[in-house]
């Protein structure tokens, strides 16, 4: 092992700040980390949206209520992001085509990149911080607040912070479930049933549910209709 693998292989969501202040030498230090990842053809399809005001926090919040949106020092939102490449593709011509799925996988995963860069390099900092993707549910609302053009959509944020505690690692299911030799190999619910003993024994009495009936809640039900709705009116989905 290495220090960067063990710094990856300790990372827990943080959801409780002290409040102290994140310098501004240290946050743009940490967007610069994120910037260095990886993007297709270096198109950099992103933007993210840095709010620190406690106005602006409370605005999100009252849309989408997390708590921790008011506690960290900074929120940080990641958009999927066409609009600088419609100002490039009108310098050559007039067609602009943003719309469809693999634009939007394209974005969406070049936004996830940075975003797991930006999280790994406040870690090595001190710092810590939480995803938090359902502000997909308050896109429009959430674009309202942030003046957001056509061609953008918000894909989750990071709320940052100087984190008051550590939780312990959760566990991960074991790589031969999701690591596989040259073809698929599917399995049964036994993977499921195991692992939801794992998560009940790493959670004690903490837990209100088992993993496996988390999972059939968010994809036991049809999407929340926002996300595709939004989509088709920042001309990204037809």
């Amino acid at each position: 092992m290495n220090e960067t693998i063990e710094l990856m292989k300790r990372h827990v969501s943080v959801r409780s700040f002290t409040g102290e202040t994140i310098p501004a030498a240290d946050l743009t230090a940490i967007l610069e980390a994120g910037q260095a990842a990886s993007s297709w053809k270096n198109f950099q399809s992103y933007s993210i949206i840095k709010v620190r005001s406690a106005e602006q926090k409370q605005a999100i919040y009252d849309v989408h209520p997390q708590p921790w949106i008011l506690k960290c020092d900074t929120f940080l939102i990641f958009l999927g992001d066409l609009n600088r490449a419609e100002k490039a593709v009108t310098l050559y011509q007039e067609e602009f085509h943003a719309d469809g799925v693999d634009n939007l996988l394209v974005t969406s995963v070049d936004a996830a990149l940075v975003g797991q860069n930006v999280l790994l390099a406040a870690e090595s900092m001190g710092y810590g911080g939480v995803f938090i993707g359902m502000i997909r549910q308050n896109a429009d609302e959430i674009a309202s607040i942030l003046q957001l053009p056509t061609y953008t959509y918000p894909i989750f944020g990071i709320a940052l912070g100087v984190p008051k505690k550590h939780n312990e690692v959760k566990p991960r299911l074991p790589q031969e479930v999701l690591v596989f030799d040259e073809v698929y190999k599917e399995q049964s619910e036994k993977v499921i049933q195991d692992f939801d003993q794992v998560m009940t024994d790493y959670a004690g009495a903490r837990q209100t549910e088992l993993w496996s009936e988390r999972i059939a809640q968010q994809f036991g039900h049809p999407e929340h209709p926002m996300t595709a709705a939004f989509l088709k009116e920042q001309k990204l989905l037809k």
